[in-house]
């Protein structure tokens, strides 16, 4: 879509400017109620009262242009560089309106570039109700700038910010805040000389930030170095003075124009709240419960809708086997796609309820709290608090998760926070722990409250949070770095979640899940079944004409005749094959050649795990007697002791194989976008096959 008026959001984190960027474009983005959640710029489009359209950027959200992280490198080249494809007509700085004083910092960096500004003063509804009164009209006329007052949750006052952005051209350029020259008068001068540039502002970030600009050439990054030593420019004494000039400048404008009464001072509610769940130890406590009973919910509220969507499907696939006329293509159809599509579909309700919980917990701010107590306990193991932002994330998916450690300053916390994340239960293990874990573990309650699944089920997930952490402190040790790490956030206020984002957030992630897994599966559905259903040679031939004799059909059922022949072709197939291959390396875990297929299709996703299992039984099974994935797999017997397949130590052998190995593609391909480099996705997938073997191999041995 092509725009008349290109329009950068930028602010502070916490600041509303994701849900404002949502509220101009109409576009469901992610929103949440933590630090770091907007790590990559987003683009949307708004219609303006005049007709015109506006291209809408968000960018990520930073406390100033020095960036301490590679998010917010981003804001300062977006509106800097004039040859940059997202450079704008127009900046929308969003202020907290209950925290002005904080917010301004940036402001009156943004404003002192001279791109055209409009502020937006959002959250206006929770200053008021703080007694905190504002005097807009004389706040907008100190700084020479529009300013909307409004309230993007509520979405009060978005059309007067669309008709300011419309009449942005209009306006004069804001007045200075600080004397810019007086911080470094002879180098400004001299790189506005060298590279003929007008605004002091913008010379006096080149000589702080030219070693990481990409649109500065080599050699203007090095005749910016000589410079510096000419002139005996230190960064951060330039920085600290600056500070000091902007503070003395907001202190004067909040002084005229900000009133806050003394209540406002008082201890708030969300600092009482917060004395709670924080506790050194209650905090955790709490966090603890909070994961069980997320759990305990994924499990009894899903069961009821998940028997409904297995009874669906068998009966959709005993319709068409009876309906359609008998031949491969129906069994491709049957066995095959359905059947794979099945063994994921059936988790849906649990996947939607998991995400549910986590679009609470963001939008609640309880995520930050987590994010903050932690810190304590990361530090020890070599990580820091935001570290926590990934690893909980990694409860949805590994590959946003990865993604947002660009907010971690230090190299080696973020190196680390990679190469543990993967190690965090996802939302595609999921139906591989709760698949398994309903095959051996009784559902029933203990201490009338507690279900036994939903507990092995979190047991699973603490189980993952501590190998992560504990995976993270031998790289404490590994890594090494002279980079000291430090932690800095700010804890948003206690809110009521948004229920109608947590139902979208339910909606679009499991949809999200279905259409991505359901790609995967269907493809490896197909490529198996063509394994499954073929053999080399004359195997399938040889196997018809053996049961053809006597001795292998007097005294058996033609039912048990048909299964016996669709078990030994399915041994004899290509998967067959290929299973038997790999046996001899998995035996030890308690895996037989069907399993280990499994373990193979299962690379591109986890989640492929199951939908294999379903087309492998199904392949094997009886056309006239479908069953669920679950039941198939109860139901299947060791053909040399006659005992199931799936007992409790193969079950729990195969869940800590997942529990470990890096059996998904898209992790992978992540890391090494995030890295740059095939040796840490390498390495990662190294330590992760190599601990998954062990303690599969551990688990087995202990349980058998």
């Amino acid at each position: 879509m092509k725009a008349d008026i290109r329009v950068a959001l930028v602010g502070n984190p916490n600041t509303g400017k994701s849900t404002l960027f949502n509220v101009l474009t109409g576009l469901n983005q992610k929103i949440g109620n933590f630090p770091g959640v907007t790590v990559d710029k987003k683009v949307g489009y708004a219609k303006l009262p005049d007709g015109r359209t506006a291209e809408i950027v968000d960018l990520p959200g930073t406390y100033s242009l020095y960036p301490k992280s590679q998010d917010e490198s981003i804001v300062f080249s977006v509106l800097a560089d004039r040859h940059n494809p997202l450079t704008p007509d127009l900046v929308v700085v969003i202020l907290d309106a209950t925290n002005l004083k904080r917010n301004l910092l940036l402001y009156s960096q943004v404003a002192d570039l001279k791109i055209p500004v409009i502020i937006a003063l959002n959250m206006m509804d929770l200053a008021k109700k703080s007694g905190i009164a504002i005097d807009v009209d004389r706040f907008s006329k100190s700084l020479g700038v529009p300013v909307v007052p409004i309230a993007a949750r509520k979405l009060d006052g978005i059309d007067q910010l669309k008709t300011a952005i419309s009449y942005a051209n209009k306006f004069a350029l804001q007045e200075d805040s600080i004397d810019v020259r007086s911080i470094a008068p002879q180098l400004i001068a001299s790189i506005s000389d060298e590279l003929s540039i007008e605004n002091p502002y913008f010379a006096l970030q080149l000589a702080h930030q030219h070693e990481t600009l990409k649109f500065l050439s080599a050699e203007q990054s090095d005749r910016i170095e000589e410079l510096e030593k000419e002139h005996s420019f230190h960064s951060q004494k330039a920085q600290g003075s600056e500070t000091i000039a902007r503070y003395s400048f907001i202190n004067e404008l909040l002084y005229d124009t900000v009133k806050v009464p003394v209540t406002a001072h008082d201890e708030t509610l969300s600092n009482k709240i917060d004395k709670i769940l924080t506790h050194k130890v209650f905090g955790f406590i709490i966090f603890f419960a909070v994961l069980l009973f997320m759990f305990q919910a994924i499990f009894s509220w899903a069961s009821y809708p998940m028997d409904r969507i297995a009874d669906a499907f068998v009966w959709i696939q005993n319709t068409l086997n009876h309906v359609l006329p008998p031949g491969p293509l129906v069994s491709l159809l049957v066995d095959g796609v359905i059947a794979g599509l099945s063994g994921v579909m059936v988790f849906i309700p649990q996947i939607a309820i998991l995400f549910a919980f986590i679009s609470i917990l963001e939008d609640t701010g309880y995520m930050s709290r987590v994010t903050f107590m932690m810190d304590k306990l990361m530090r020890k193991v070599g990580l820091n608090g935001k570290s926590v932002v990934p690893l909980i994330g990694g409860f949805a998916c590994a590959v946003p998760s990865i993604m947002s450690t660009r907010t971690i300053e230090s190299w080696k916390d973020r190196m680390i926070t990679i190469m543990v994340t993967p190690l965090v239960t996802c939302s595609a293990r999921l139906p591989i722990y709760t698949l398994l874990i309903a095959l051996v573990v009784p559902n029933k309650n203990i201490w009338w409250f507690f279900n036994l699944q939903g507990l092995a089920l979190t047991g699973m997930y603490v189980f993952s949070l501590i190998s992560a952490v504990v995976v993270a402190w031998v790289f404490k040790f590994i890594l090494k770095s002279r980079e000291r790490g430090y932690f800095i956030m700010e804890l948003p206020v206690y809110r009521m979640p948004r229920w109608n984002n947590v139902a979208f957030s339910m909606y679009d992630r499991s949809k999200s899940f279905v259409l991505q897994a359901g790609k995967v599966i269907i493809a490896v559905s197909i490529v198996l079944w063509v394994l499954a259903s073929y053999a080399p040679g004359d195997r399938f031939e040889k196997i018809e004409a053996k049961y053809k004799q006597p001795q292998y059909t007097q005294g058996v059922s033609a039912d048990q005749v048909n299964k016996d022949i669709a078990s030994e072709k399915l041994e004899n197939s290509y998967a067959g094959v290929l299973g038997h291959v790999i046996e001899p390396v998995i035996r030890p875990l308690g895996f037989d050649w069907k399993i280990g297929i499994a373990l193979i299709t299962s690379f591109a996703a986890r989640e492929v795990f199951v939908g294999t299992m379903a087309t492998i039984y199904s392949v094997n099974g009886d056309a006239d007697n479908m069953q669920s994935v679950q039941e198939k797999m109860r139901d299947a017997k060791n053909t040399q002791t006659g005992q199931p397949v799936f007992s409790l130590a193969v079950a729990f052998s195969l869940m800590m194989f997942y529990a470990f190995a890096m059996q998904c593609a898209s992790t992978v391909a992540v890391v090494y976008r995030e890295t740059k480099s095939w040796r840490w996705p390498a390495i990662q997938f190294a330590y992760m096959t190599v601990l998954a073997y062990v303690a599969s191999f551990v688990a087995y041995n202990l349980l058998r």
